[in-house]
């Protein structure tokens, strides 16, 4: 009589151990799965073509980040570092300056951070500085046709002038004086032919 009831406690006890052995492992991995840190969203964002390079990074994480750990790091198609100064933490938040100077073309952000619970999170990502054109000239700043550009220009213009100024003075004034002295030619020529008339 007394076997029965021994055996179905033995095997109870069994059913019970399982699920529980289950359930310890289960809190144990829980945490672990819920702790994992990600980069949520980064702007520039992954492939993304600006015009121009962004005057900064920023990348926001799943969790708190704390400001001793945070590394970011942003690379130009020439190879130089494109950053300036370090990368400011705000909560979830991490942002670094840009110098806005560096030229156009593939760009690479590498981070490696850790979260205010100690979990670490490194990865990287490219995105692509399109050439931005240069300003048009406004309509003020255009001159007018025949107008000099420049001193330079309108120094020379002036030069020519007053060459050409000089050039038609000394021209009238030989002029002149080749008709005077024609008018004197003529003027003798006249006086010799009165005076020889009246000699005859």
């Amino acid at each position: 009589m007394n076997a029965f009831p021994r055996r179905a406690a033995r095997v109870a006890a069994r059913g019970i151990a399982v699920p529980t052995a289950v359930l310890a492992i289960l809190a144990v991995a829980a945490p672990q799965a819920v702790a994992h840190t990600e980069l949520d969203v980064s702007s520039p964002g992954a492939e993304a073509t600006p015009a121009g390079l962004p005057p900064r990074v920023t990348l926001t994480f799943s969790d708190e980040m704390t400001q001793k750990y945070a590394k970011v790091a942003v690379t130009g198609p020439d190879g130089k570092s494109a950053t300036d100064g370090e990368p400011d933490v705000q909560g979830k938040t991490v942002t670094l300056a840009l110098e806005t100077g560096s030229p156009a073309g593939r760009y690479t952000v590498g981070y490696r951070v850790v979260s205010a619970d100690g979990h670490p999170v490194s990865g990287s990502y490219t995105f692509t500085v399109k050439a931005t054109g240069g300003p048009s000239p406004s309509p003020r700043a255009e001159q007018p046709a025949g107008t000099p550009s420049s001193p330079a220009a309108r120094a020379a213009q002036a030069g020519t002038a007053d060459e050409e100024s000089s050039g038609t003075t000394a021209f009238a004034l030989v002029g002149g004086g080749a008709l005077a002295l024609f008018v004197a030619a003529v003027g003798a020529y006249v006086a010799r032919r009165r005076r020889a008339g009246h000699g005859d």
